[in-house]
Order: structure tokens, then sequence, then C-alpha cells
């Protein structure tokens, strides 16, 4: 319940347009948009984010290990573990996203089983299903690797380009500790990085 009168909000900014979640879903929905792919699953990502900006202009296969209950037009929702993607087929995604989410599997922190290798086994059947010439959007916290139990891992930013080592990385961007977006960067210039973020655009040859 909210306490009334409502006083703090006359000395606040009119929104948050600059933080990692809004850089981060309105940069990849611009990606996804350019390249107009045929299919689009999603595993992870803010539903009221990056989906609902993705929704404007395509449906939207949704891949949770939370339920979710919505009669949104456009979006179809599976609960399901991303380290497996059962139910999809060897390269059969011809677009995937995983936005912010990766760091999280397996540290249960969302109900999930505890597994110490839950992201490597996420990334690997993101490499599995995806389709020959498609594209994977992945984003991470990136920096001084760890795991802050348990609510993330933080990646060094060349993690991911080894741990998908069957994939192209196309592009990628980043998002510093000072909060500038870095297009077409290198992940060794957020290696320094305490809590940045690393947006990888990957392709399957």
């Amino acid at each position: 319940m909210t306490a009334l009168p409502v006083l703090a909000d006359r000395g606040e900014e009119a929104g948050t347009a600059g933080d990692q979640y809004f850089q981060q879903d309105l940069h990849v929905a611009r990606l996804v948009l350019a390249a107009d792919p045929p299919r689009h699953v999603d595993v992870g990502s803010r539903i009221d984010g990056f989906i609902a900006h993705l929704l404007l202009f395509r449906t939207v296969e949704v891949v949770d290990v939370r339920p979710l209950e919505s009669t949104i037009e456009g979006l179809t929702f599976l609960q399901g573990d991303g380290t497996t993607m059962a139910g999809f087929a060897d390269g059969s995604v011809p677009s995937l996203s995983s936005l912010h989410a990766v760091e999280h599997f397996g540290l249960g922190r969302y109900g999930d089983p505890l597994d110490p290798a839950g992201s490597a086994k996420a990334l690997a059947s993101f490499e599995r299903v995806l389709a020959p010439g498609g594209r994977l959007y992945l984003s991470v916290p990136v920096g001084r690797r760890r795991i802050d139990f348990n609510a993330h891992r933080v990646f060094d930013p060349r993690d991911p380009v080894e741990l998908l080592s069957g994939l192209t990385l196309e592009r990628f961007d980043g998002i510093d500790d000072g909060g500038r977006f870095l297009a077409e960067a290198q992940p060794a210039d957020l290696a320094g990085n305490e809590y940045g973020l690393g947006i990888y655009t990957f392709t399957r040859s």
C-alpha cells in the first residue's frame, strides 16, 4: 500500500533513461528490427522492457523457468529451462536472445536448481539450437570475474566468446561502470570494470 500523501515525486527525474536495462533493451530491439528474422525466441529477458519493444513489430516466443500468465497478442510463452532448451531441435532457431539473464542460471535465485555450470550449460544450449545463418543476442555483466551468490555471476568480458567457440562474434557493444554506451567496441575494453555490461551479437556461419 502506498502511504498518502505522496510527497517525494516532485523532486525526482521524469524517468530512467540511462541504466543498463534501458540501453540494452532499446539497442538490441533495434538490431532485431534491422535483421527482420522469420522467427525470434527469447530466454529470460525482461518482459516489460526488451520483450515489450519487440512486440511492437514482431511475434516473440519467450522461455523462462518461472511461470507467466499473459494474453498479450504476439507473445507465446513456454515455461522451461534455458540450460537445456528442451523442445527446441538442433539448429532450429534463426534468432535468439537472452539479455541480463544467463548470469543467474544455476544460482537458485529464481527457483531453478543449483548448478555451478548453469550459465555454461545455457550457452551450450543456445549454440545447439541456433540455426545456420542465425544470430544470438546475448548480454551479461562483465568485469572482475566472480559469483555474487545468490544474485548473479560477473564474467570476464572475453568468457562468452570462449564459451561460444562454435559461433562467430559479429559485434560487441558495452556499457561501462560509468554508464557510457560503447558502440562496436572490443570485449577487452571492459576488462577492468567492476560491473559493466557486455552486449554480444553472435552468428552461426
